[in-house]
């Protein structure tokens, strides 16, 4: 029996050793990464882009990179030249072109509005749930592509499997559909690239389309639900998934690289948000509270920060600074190149959406229906609105438009 006793002690120390040993490397691995400023970051990128005149926005986060920053002379403070109703949530930002702005609702309603005057052009109802911004093209003599969930109920069947999405190409003139694809419901902002058009799928799916037409030029498969946008740099596509990766892949669908999130003592990690990619990196944040830079030539992990809470926001990036809001209430701006916070702003409410650069001055909103504008360099805080929810606002030449709660705010600084 003494033996047995002594037997089962040493048994004891060694698992408790062994389950410490396992904590500790966790907690190691789960530690904040800082990056450097030599190691795969490329510091001769061009600056922020102009826009142009047809499609001053014409997707989600701006460009093919969805860096989410643009060099325009419009600073706050603003006043409301107009106001659209939009009758429920607008999560998502519109897009501009052809002198219109084209967005949807949380209802399903998929709506283009007068730039000018905000007055409603055409609209299509269709009974679906949407959370994407759209995204617009030459093609045909311009065509606006919008990706939709399932129809209501939104989280249907738990995540997709079943029930099915679409991806539907309207004209900018009159709304008629050009083509519609079947896939897996949607609420990836549409990226487009040329004559293709990528999007994601709940069901794990990533699509390339032939954007002229619809058709499937190829299909990739993750191994989680794919809820956030494509970015395209250099020839190759960044994105995050539900199953706690980020994939590179070529332009012909073939996987380049898959990176991990940090692993953590409990609980996973999913990648919601839509990458950003400059400086030879991508950046994006996670549910497990981190917001990430890898390399985007060949995945490896070059800097971390852990925020303490949820990042669902895509990140914008400006002259060597990451921008993004975080579920502890806080706004960071980081160091592109190693992650140091170079300065933070704490509005103590929940921050999900997406900031945005416009002319030197970074714009997010809160849960709590407010939008804040602060400079970039300083985060010195500049102006706020009492409406916004997600991402706040995007812009036009001598036009700022707010997306409030489920009202769109066509603005012009205040002289």
């Amino acid at each position: 029996m003494r033996r047995l006793i002594v037997v089962l002690a040493v048994l004891a120390l060694l698992l408790g050793g062994a389950v410490a040993a396992f904590v500790i490397h966790r907690l190691q691995e789960g530690r904040n990464v800082r990056g450097s400023s030599t190691v795969e970051f490329v510091t001769t990128e061009s600056s922020a882009p102009s826009l142009s005149t047809r499609t001053p926005w014409p997707q989600y986060g701006l460009t093919p990179e969805r860096t989410r920053a643009v060099s325009l002379a419009l600073r706050p403070p603003f006043r409301t030249l107009w106001r659209y109703q939009a009758g429920s949530l607008v999560e998502f930002p519109p897009s501009i072109g052809y002198d219109r702005l084209f967005f949807s609702t949380n209802v399903g309603n998929f709506t283009a509005i007068s730039t000018r005057d905000g007055s409603r052009a055409w609209i299509y109802r269709s009974h679906r749930c949407v959370a994407a911004s759209p995204a617009i093209g030459p093609h045909g003599g311009g065509t606006v592509y919008e990706a939709f969930l399932n129809r209501p109920p939104c989280n249907a069947q738990g995540g997709g499997h079943g029930v099915d999405g679409q991806v539907v190409a309207f004209a900018v003139g009159h709304g008629q559909i050009r083509w519609q694809r079947t896939i897996g419901p949607s609420e990836t902002s549409p990226l487009l690239v040329r004559n293709r058009l990528y999007v994601g799928d709940w069901n794990g799916g990533v699509w390339a389309l032939n954007a002229s037409t619809g058709a499937v030029l190829w299909k990739y498969r993750t191994g989680g639900a794919v809820k956030g946008g494509l970015a395209f740099a250099g020839g190759r596509l960044y994105l995050g998934s539900y199953d706690g990766h980020v994939y590179c892949l070529s332009d012909s669908g073939r996987l380049v690289w898959r990176a991990s999130a940090q692993a953590r003592l409990y609980g996973g990690s999913t990648f919601y948000a839509t990458p950003a990619v400059a400086y030879g990196r991508v950046y994006l944040g996670s549910t497990d509270g981190r917001v990430y830079s890898f390399g985007a030539a060949t995945g490896k992990l070059r800097w971390s920060y852990n925020t303490g809470s949820y990042v669902y926001a895509s990140p914008a990036v400006w002259r060597r600074l990451v921008f993004a809001g975080s579920y502890d209430g806080t706004f960071y701006a980081f160091d592109a190149a190693t992650g140091d916070v170079r300065w933070r702003f704490a509005v103590g409410e929940k921050i999900s959406g997406s900031a945005t650069v416009i002319g030197g001055v970074v714009y997010f909103a809160t849960l709590q229906k407010r939008t804040y504008a602060l400079d970039a360099t300083t985060g010195k805080l500049l102006w706020t609105f009492p409406d916004g929810k997600y991402t706040p606002v995007v812009a036009a030449h001598g036009r700022l438009y707010l997306i409030g709660y489920q009202i769109v705010y066509g603005m012009v600084p205040r002289r």
